[in-house]
């Protein structure tokens, strides 16, 4: 008998486990030798990147208002599972209690305003107590303990459950609005979207690493590299340049969300026959507006919450999603390099330039003119005319 380990059995995505509107995009990618370049006019000011004020409006209609993302079902699956989340500026506590139902609180000891707990890794459990002095709360908010309860007078536990933002969860990822008082209007959550990331199985797949980043660059610079192509064979001419071809994509928009869809370098629409593993031929990349983006690969996906911190420091949850568990060698050795390359990718190329470009604009040199987007770029001010959008409402 072989004592060779297994070769992994991967799990991979056929085409016709997509939804119709992204195989309808998949099937207008045109061969890479047939391609009509576009050309663009589109400039934006520097003054949305480097005016405080600018950001303060942005958090005040967008990042307060919207739901944004704050962490992916896999992250908490389990019953009796939280995780705390910061990059948003308040502190967030996402948890799934013992009936499966996914909440997001203020992660704020309802005593004195002590943090409950600490930003880190997801953990298991059905309380929340406060290292401070003790007060305990159930994952489902509930406020089940107080220590030394007999010397508070008239304490009224009813008004000191946990505070509770309005929520849902759809498509693999939990959404939260980040203001308590705000209206719970999860309109944004467009019907397309959340069946495409279903089609995706975001949650049905494995988390296998989790990595924050913390940038010195406006958000929108952050996310930029994501919303076009036009880098890539500059930019990763190193890394994965040469494996996408320098084309348009096919762009689509889900209500006010984008996707990307684009065939990988050598493209023919013949490549898609008999297609067993459809993310080696197609790249999908996704702007969950206003600030998560999604890209797909051969044997992995990535998810990043891209979160703003200040006008000039963003803060990135990166997040590397598997369709298969890692239960054996060569599966490990797989997904371990594909996550060292990942991270090396985004983390040495993508956000460096996004630091670049930061302190470039800090200069002053492009005050005399404004910041100029080509066809290659065409979803970077489709995504600013849809910020623009809730800023002036």
């Amino acid at each position: 008998m072989s004592t060779e380990n297994p070769v992994p059995k991967i799990r991979f995505q056929s085409l016709a486990e997509l939804t119709r509107s992204q195989i309808d995009a998949i099937r207008s990618i045109p061969a890479h030798d047939q391609v009509h370049y576009p050309a663009l006019r589109a400039t934006r000011p520097t003054s949305m990147f480097l005016d405080p004020a600018h950001f303060e409006l942005e958090q005040q209609k967008v990042f307060r208002r919207l739901p944004v993302a704050v962490a992916l079902s896999v992250t908490v699956q389990e019953p009796n599972s939280y995780v705390a989340q910061d990059g948003y500026g308040p502190p967030l506590l996402v948890t799934r209690d013992r009936a499966g139902k996914a909440h997001v609180f203020l992660n704020v000891c309802l005593h004195k305003g002590s943090k409950l707990v600490a930003a880190g890794e997801p953990r298991q459990g059905g309380r929340l107590s406060c290292p401070y002095h003790g007060w305990t709360w159930g994952v489902d908010g509930k406020l089940v303990g107080v220590a030394r309860a007999e010397t508070f007078a008239d304490l009224d536990r009813a008004q000191r459950d946990l505070v509770e933002l309005p929520s849902r969860e759809a498509g693999g990822i939990i959404f939260a609005i980040l203001d308590p008082k705000a209206a719970p209007d999860f309109g944004l959550l467009h019907d397309d979207l959340v069946a495409d990331l279903q089609a995706l199985d975001l949650a049905g797949q494995y988390l296998y690493g989790r990595r924050t980043f913390h940038l010195d660059a406006n958000w929108k610079q952050v996310i930029e590299p994501f919303l076009e192509g036009y880098h890539v064979q500059r930019l990763h001419a190193q890394s994965v340049g040469p494996l996408f071809a320098d084309v348009p994509t096919v762009v689509t928009r889900l209500g006010d969300h984008l996707r990307q869809t684009s065939g990988k370098a050598d493209f023919t629409p013949a490549d898609l026959e008999g297609a067993k593993n459809i993310h080696k031929t197609v790249t999908h990349a996704y702007l969950v507006f206003p600030n998560t983006v999604l890209v797909t690969s051969p044997y992995y996906m990535s998810v990043m919450f891209i979160m703003p911190d200040a006008v000039g420091r963003t803060t990135v949850d990166y997040h590397m999603l598997t369709l298969n568990p890692v239960d054996n060698p060569q599966a490990e050795q797989l997904y371990k390099t594909s996550y060292e390359t990942v991270l090396g990718v985004f983390g040495n190329e993508d956000f460096a330039a996004a630091e670049t470009c930061y302190a470039g604009l800090r200069s002053g040199a492009l005050d005399p003119i404004d910041v100029v987007y080509c066809g290659l770029e065409q979803c970077i001010p489709m995504q600013y005319e849809t910020l623009d959008k809730y800023l002036n409402a």
